[in-house]
């Protein structure tokens, strides 16, 4: 972790009050901006006077940032809340390793495997207290899920909202049933109205991904005081980044397609201007499920609203190069994407609780290539969800199955070795790339796909969300002839590698070097240019000559030494060109020697 200083949130003076008035401005009738910024303020008052001075990295974040993405009952044990087991269980394995633990949705939930929250407030008794949450906070770098475009339908603030209680009498946004609400952008095929039965009859409340998770209506300004109170609560108790899940759908306005509007926009940089004021260093990361271009406009201009976005095109782009031995759409990608400033990177994954998203690969892959992928996953033993489209029709909207299985058949000739060796090739692409990488708990765990979950939950989607006896993973990680035990000790200790090395900075320089479409070739540089490092990457199961020069973007020079396997040793010439070979799905990250 980056080194760490003492500093005093900035004092609440009347330049960030201005800055305040002028986003709610933007956002409700003039009668209200001034009480609600007076209410906004006091909130604020009170959070600084209780956390007092704040630890602040040096850095918002550098190559030593990897974070782990986990359920908080991922491992369990008896006679202890999960949540403990997890702290003792990651601080035994991977502490000074992996920086960063993403907790998925800790608090008391009624669905979606904790994303329908019942309480903003509280943690899950079955899983534990706060206490056990700030446990982890103060060994790890903590991102915390802030689910704030929907709760539950059986969660409090519901619950006050059908009495027509003060201040939740106008939380939800109710329709007529006969609503025209086809122009509304859909990510899942369920209705976008729920009748609910209430104090006052039945109404028809907006869920925009299932009857048990209703919308907030943010056009009320209760609402966004209510969730400005949440998120400061998350960082008082140890969250160093918050996870705006579901973001791009947070305001609504009918006969428009109620995703990434203005005032979505506008409420982000609302909370970037009220945490770089009172929590310095704390990170904004948006998730956003939607094409590139799309997806890349939640950076605003660099330095107003979110510090990273996820990178959702990684994934499918990467599964398909590996399919096709082909990384041509790979890297004709790679030349396009960028961040707007120093402050801004990309949250890279290749899996995480959802499944492998599609919509990001609009555009990127052909609808006959897109089709493959879903066909690929089917025969792989996975499966795929689709959402429904504006003219009543389906497309598919993400695979379902975790990234291992959708590397490799289920049922193959193959050798164990070659299935790990196809696994750790992929996830060192994620490491090696420009931005945070984010490494899902089964991807460490080398996880197939967990049947006996489907059929347990009748859900698909669960998929990848297999859960632990402690004392049965410990056994399987200790045997040195199981999968788990192989995948978790070559993938910690690729992190490891990657970690240690400054070209691998998340805003380094990122310089793609032209290559044959089986290999994947680019340079990597330390913000200081003190070190960089070749990264060639071969995605089929062949030995393959990488050959390059200067004309095709070599810019290293002398001699070489790969990061992963020091023996490997190589010379680039006067004129940039350099060769050497790599097995099959082989990897070499080879630095610049001084």
């Amino acid at each position: 972790m980056s080194a760490q200083v003492t500093l005093q949130p900035e004092r609440l003076d009347r330049a960030l009050r201005d800055r305040l008035r002028a986003h709610l401005t933007v956002l409700y009738a003039p009668e209200q901006v001034e009480a609600t910024l007076d209410r906004l303020w006091w909130m604020l008052e009170r959070f600084v006077g209780t956390v007092g001075d704040r630890a602040v990295r040096d850095a918002l974040f550098d190559e030593r940032d990897v974070t782990l993405i986990t359920y908080a009952d991922q491992i369990t044990e008896p006679d202890r809340p999960p949540l403990q087991s997890l702290q003792q269980f990651l601080s035994a394995r991977v502490s000074g390793v992996v920086s960063g633990v993403h907790l998925l949705p800790h608090y008391p939930a009624t669905s979606d495997d904790g994303f329908a929250v019942a309480d903003y407030d509280a943690v899950d008794p079955a899983l534990g207290t706060w206490r056990d949450v700030s446990a982890l906070a103060d060994e790890f770098r903590l991102t915390l899920d802030a689910v704030i475009n929907h709760v539950s339908a059986r969660g409090t603030w519901v619950r006050e909202w059908r009495r027509g209680a003060t201040p939740f009498a106008d939380f939800l946004i109710e329709l007529p049933p006969d609503t025209d609400t086809s122009s509304v952008v859909r990510p899942r095929t369920t209705p976008l109205l729920t009748p609910v039965e209430t104090a006052s009859g039945v109404r028809w409340v907006w869920s925009t991904f299932s009857a048990d998770q209703f919308d907030l209506n943010y056009a009320n300004p209760e609402v966004l005081l209510a969730v400005c109170e949440v998120l400061l609560g998350y960082v008082a108790k140890g969250a160093s980044v918050l996870r705006l899940d579901a973001i791009a759908f947070l305001w609504k306005t009918l006969g428009t397609s109620c995703i990434h509007l203005p005032q979505t926009h506008e409420i982000i940089r609302l909370w970037r201007t009220m945490f770089d004021a009172v929590a310095p260093g704390t990170l904004l990361l948006t998730e956003t499920n939607v094409p590139h271009d799309e997806n890349v406009s939640y950076f605003g201009a660099g330095d107003d609203e979110a510090h990273m976005v996820y990178q959702f095109p990684l994934a499918p782009l990467t599964l398909s190069a590996f399919h096709l031995a082909d990384t041509s759409q790979l890297q004709e990608w790679l030349t396009t994407i960028s961040t707007p400033s120093s402050e801004t990177t990309f949250f890279n994954f290749l899996g995480c609780h959802d499944g492998i998203g599609l919509r990001p690969a609009e555009g990127l892959l052909t609808p006959a290539e897109i089709t493959h992928l879903c066909d690929l996953a089917r025969e792989h033993g996975g499966g795929v969800s689709y959402r429904s489209q504006p003219d009543g029709t389906q497309s598919p909207y993400e695979l379902n199955t975790v990234f291992f299985d959708a590397l490799n058949p289920v049922e193959t000739a193959e050798s164990p070795r070659r299935l790990l060796q196809r696994h750790l090739a992929a996830q060192s692409i994620l490491l090696s790339l420009a931005g945070m990488p984010a490494i899902y708990v089964h991807a460490l765990l080398g996880s197939r796909n967990w049947y006996d979950g489907v059929r347990q939950t009748k859900r698909l989607r669960t998929i990848n969300r297999q859960k632990f006896e402690r004392a049965t993973l410990e056994s399987e990680l200790d045997d040195p002839s199981s999968m788990r035990h192989q995948a978790f000790g070559s993938l910690l200790e690729r992190i490891a590698v990657r970690t240690r090395e400054p070209a691998f900075h998340p805003s380094g320089a990122q310089r793609l070097v032209s290559s044959p479409r089986p290999l994947l070739a680019y340079e990597r540089s330390a913000m200081d240019e003190s070190s960089h490092v070749l990264c060639v990457h071969n995605v089929t199961g062949r030995r393959q000559r990488f050959e390059a020069s200067a004309g095709d973007g070599v810019t290293v020079r002398g001699a070489l030494t790969d990061l992963i396997d020091p023996s490997r040793t190589t010379t680039v010439d006067a004129h940039g060109r350099v060769s050497f070979v790599l097995e099959p799905y082989g990897v070499a990250w080879m630095r610049q020697t001084r």
